[in-house]
Formats: structure tokens, sequence, C-alpha cells
């Protein structure tokens, strides 16, 4: 195990409408707010997207991920951390529970992940702490790495 202790920051919070790209306005706040670590709830609905719902073997690697893809409009809570990748830029790894009628869907909304009606998204920061997002050549996914406190 590994791991960084820091201090919460700012606190920003946001209104994603119809259609947004939940992903590219989050990601797009942190940005031009200077967020490099965070927390981040989310609190709507979503629509026209795929979700990872897990690996279709446990074994392989890079994994081979199952993604259920769908366009209709699902009540969505979400929780996802923020941290720098390549380039520096802001990354979103989010997971979520979506919902319609009694269909549930638990994952990581990764394939276009689009806002139906509005979404309230809230985000914390997290300071004193270094952090990034690096892509693991083994796996091919881009893994939490802590360095020293900042």
């Amino acid at each position: 195990m590994k791991y960084s202790s820091g201090k919460t920051g700012r606190v920003v919070v946001a209104r994603l409408e119809d259609g947004d790209d939940i992903y590219e306005c989050i990601e797009c706040i942190a940005a031009t707010e200077k967020i490099d670590n965070a927390v981040i709830w989310i609190i709507g609905g979503m629509k026209n997207g795929g979700v990872v719902v897990g690996p279709e073997t446990p074994v392989s690697m890079p994994p081979d991920v199952m993604i259920e893809r769908f366009e209709e409009p699902r009540e969505v809570l979400a929780v996802g951390t923020l941290f720098p990748a390549g380039e520096n830029r802001p990354s979103l790894h989010l997971h979520a529970g979506m919902g319609r009628g009694r269909s549930p869907l638990v994952g990581c909304p990764r394939i276009a992940a689009e806002c139906w009606l509005i979404d309230e998204v809230v985000v914390l920061e997290i300071t004193g702490i270094n952090a990034a997002r690096i892509k693991d050549p083994d796996c091919g996914l881009e893994l939490l790495t802590l360095g020293p406190a900042a």
C-alpha cells in the first residue's frame, strides 16, 4: 500500500446541462481553476454512454474490458478522483451507479458520458500531495502513482 496525506482546498460546484460532456466539463473546470488533485461527486442524469463493467477474463493484461452501452436517460450517482496524467492534463476517473426503472448499471462510464437534463457536480480540491496517473506498461492503464508530499 502507498498513500499520501494532504489537506482540503477549494470547493467548486457546477451545474452541467443537457447534452454536456461530463468528462470534458469536469476536466475543463480543473484546468481553468488549476486544480491538480480532487474528489468529484455527481448527482443527476446521464445518457448516450458506454460503461466499463469489468474485464472479460480476470487474468488478461491489458484487460479486455466489457462495455455496456445505453442511449436512454438514466439517473446517476457518481464518485471519482481527478489527478494529472500525461502532459500534466487533468484526468478524471469516475465510477457510477446508473438506473432506469428496474435496470441498474454500475461501472466506469468512460465512453461518451453525456449529461441528461441536469447534473450537479461538486469538486473538492486536495492540496499538499504529489500524485499523478502514469501509464503502466503491463496493464496499459493510467494508474495512480504517489510521490513524496508536495
